[in-house]
């Protein structure tokens, strides 16, 4: 039996321009500048901690934010992915390493700027010291700058006014058996009292800091289903590069990518094969066919020539399996499953590519010949899927 979908889109029908990826993470056009220039040895030990490189994929329309790829170094890649031979999605981890990197180097910024507003301060004038409060240059010479503590300083010299409330009530008790058990619990609330401070702290920092531009909070924007807030011009910028939560990926209305729009995908079905880990089921064989064209404005090189290709991918022709044949029709269908860009496996440019949503390419071999058994690759593509917006019903 088999069965195809020819699905034909317009340029104008696209929501979001697409080939987008768990691989990228958004970042203000400004902090990514300073981390490819002055903070190029941070960049650099971050890529070799992590077995990683990071590079510029796309810019905002205003420079606002830009979107920036992490990808495996060859050779230091742990652990195959069926069908994605050329690119895998990023673990929370490493996207959470990346991000704690760009708040450093805006933190960093903002020093060198002379605060931690956005706004620079005004230079002093040259060769009359600092100006007074009336405008008038003075002769003295500018006081010299005071250390910089950090913020764990800051708290070490900074009691909050409850602990040393409990520490005083704590040693004025301290001669008696009650008192000695009062000044127990007195430092056990006051160590619960300085930990809650110090995560009180930390949670107000993300309150009011946007992940994207590691500034402070803009006309604060909240985006409904995951509670993630951001400055509204930097959520802007943001779904203009594709339409999901920057830090949880949370889809937003219906992604669309940019997979060539003359392919189709067939379903033959072979109760005969099984395969290996779903014995007692037949086998799902999945055709995806594409002609040769030319790339369209939504792609890398618009106007240049791309080679046709088909891929055969299988799945087990169990209730799960079936399940999962149904959300990748879907993904098919709103062109997510290939782009166009470089092979990661030839080093082809302007070729059609796997595009982050695995596909088992062969009937054995097990994860690392993109083959069967795999225990958790069906549970795996689902929440691939789902990261895309792309759920069962």
């Amino acid at each position: 039996m088999v069965e195809s979908a020819n699905n034909f889109f317009s340029s104008d029908e696209m929501s979001v321009r697409g080939g987008q990826g768990s691989d990228e993470v958004l970042v203000s056009q400004a902090v990514w500048d300073y981390l490819a220039a002055a903070g190029q040895p941070w960049l650099i030990d971050f890529q070799d901690k992590q077995g990683l490189s990071a590079g510029i994929i796309r810019r905002g329309e205003r420079g606002g934010c830009c979107a920036v790829r992490l990808r495996p170094i060859e050779g230091s890649r742990s652990g195959g992915g069926p069908g994605m031979m050329e690119e895998g999605p990023i673990s929370n981890e490493t996207r959470k390493a990346f991000i704690d990197l760009c708040r450093c180097a805006r933190k960093e910024m903002s020093k060198q700027d002379g605060g931690p507003k956005r706004k620079r301060s005004l230079l002093p004038c040259v060769g009359v010291g600092v100006l007074e409060g009336d405008g008038e240059g003075s002769l003295l010479p500018p006081q010299p700058p005071q250390p910089r503590r950090s913020q764990r300083q800051q708290q070490r010299y900074k009691k909050p006014a409850e602990e040393e409330a409990c520490v005083v009530l704590s040693n004025s008790t301290s001669h008696n058996e009650s008192g000695q058990r009062k000044k127990d619990n007195m430092e056990v609330s006051c160590s619960m009292m300085a930990s809650s401070h110090n995560q009180s702290h930390s949670e107000a920092d993300d309150y009011t800091s946007c992940s994207i531009c590691m500034g402070d909070m803009v006309e604060r924007t909240t985006l409904e289903r995951c509670g993630h807030a951001f400055c509204r011009l930097c959520l802007d910028q943001a779904f203009k590069v594709k339409r999901a939560c920057p830090v949880c990926r949370q889809v937003y209305g219906q992604l669309i990518g940019n997979q060539p729009a003359t392919g189709c995908m067939m379903v033959e079905r072979d109760p005969d094969l099984e395969l290996p880990g779903h014995e007692g089921y037949g086998c799902i064989c999945i055709i995806y066919s594409f002609p040769p064209g030319l790339q369209a404005p939504e792609h890398p090189n618009p106007g240049v020539r791309y080679p046709g290709t088909d891929r055969v991918a299988y799945l087990p022709d169990s209730p799960e399996g079936n399940r999962v044949l149904g959300l990748l029709r879907r993904a098919f269908e709103q062109r997510l499953i290939f782009t166009i860009g470089t092979s990661m496996t030839t080093g082809m440019h302007n070729v059609i590519t796997w595009n982050d949503i695995h596909h088992k390419t062969s009937l054995w071999g097990g994860p690392h010949c993109f083959g069967y058994p795999d225990p958790t690759y069906l549970v795996r593509v689902t929440e691939e899927l789902r990261e895309k917006g792309i759920a069962a019903d």
